[in-house]
């Protein structure tokens, strides 16, 4: 089961470029969540705070009641086993093939017998589709491999946390919606916390059990999928919707003048909310939620069309 991952008023500054301040969010445990907002806005900086990599200049970050933000490096030592990741260009040792990238953290940080090693690296290359494989270079192979080769490797060690940075950096459409589809059914399995940074609007609008949007150096929202997918918040509603016609201009936020000249414009209707994706098998995650229950227990009326196949292709 997944763990928790508890925020709050995290900040961090290189020099005197503030990157992001105050930032406060709870990532609930064996959900997944996608981290959306524009380039620059530091998404991957999140990911590093989040697995000790870069220490905040304030604020706490509690897993396992544990302070990733203040820890000792012991204590960050053990709370990493409870991570995975998976890097924008699945991170693969060039040199190596595939079975041996994927079996490195075991001979890293188990005492596991290479029997016992190949039985979880052999596992973990089915769950991601990469039986036959094993003995490719990385050089060899499709990007999409790439990344599910990478997946594997960062599973290996069964984590509670699973952190996802860009999947679909590189891969054409058909293979993003694979690999979403991947997520899915492996959240379904394994129950772990999923945090996946990306920018492709399709994967934050099917995938995700909870929604956030970094944006202008703070968190502008972070809920469920069905809060952020019916907000009128300006922000929120242009990037979800990939509009034009908003505060996010081409250098991150517009001037005064390019607001001034769309005062008289006016946002196109929220688009349907489409169905989340389920698993393969059919049957439900545990986290996921009836469509439509966090509008009615709210409510909020959904955009008309939502909760259909058809919005999917809205």
């Amino acid at each position: 089961m997944g763990v928790e991952i508890a925020v709050d008023s995290l900040t961090k500054a290189f020099g005197k470029q503030l990157i992001w301040a105050d930032v406060s969010l709870t990532i609930p445990a064996g959900e997944i969540s996608v981290m959306l907002g524009p380039s620059g806005t530091g998404k991957s900086v999140f990911l590093k705070a989040l697995i000790g990599l870069i220490k905040p200049d304030r604020g706490s970050i509690l897993i396992e009641g544990t302070d990733i933000a203040s820890c000792s490096e012991k204590d960050l030592y053990e709370i990493r086993k409870l991570f995975g990741v998976l890097f924008q260009d699945g991170a693969m040792f060039g040199s190596m093939n595939l079975y041996d990238n994927v079996a490195f953290p075991l001979r890293e940080h188990t005492k596991k017998s290479e029997s016992q090693i190949r039985d979880v690296v052999m596992e973990k290359m089915d769950l991601v589709g990469l039986l036959g494989a094993e003995d490719k270079l990385p050089g060899e192979i499709s990007g999409g491999m790439r990344k599910r080769a990478g997946l594997a490797r960062a599973l290996v060690l069964d984590p509670e946390i699973l952190l996802i940075d860009e999947p679909d950096s590189g891969l054409d459409p058909v293979r993003t919606s694979f690999i979403n589809q991947l997520f899915i059914d492996l959240n379904a399995q394994i129950d772990a916390t999923f945090l996946i940074v990306t920018h492709d609007i399709n994967t934050a609008r099917t995938v995700p059990d909870n929604l956030g949007l970094l944006y202008h150096k703070h968190l502008a929202m972070f809920g469920h999928r069905e809060q952020l997918l019916s907000s009128e918040e300006p922000v929120v509603r242009q990037f979800l919707n990939a509009q034009t016609v908003g505060p996010i201009g081409m250098s991150e936020e517009k001037d005064a003048d390019e607001l001034a000249a769309e005062k008289d414009l006016h946002m196109p209707p929220l688009p349907p909310i489409a169905l989340q994706l389920e698993p393969s098998n059919g049957i439900p995650r545990k986290s996921q939620r009836p469509p439509g229950e966090w509008c009615r227990e709210n409510g909020v009326t959904p955009p008309p069309g939502s909760f259909t196949p058809e919005a999917a292709l809205s």
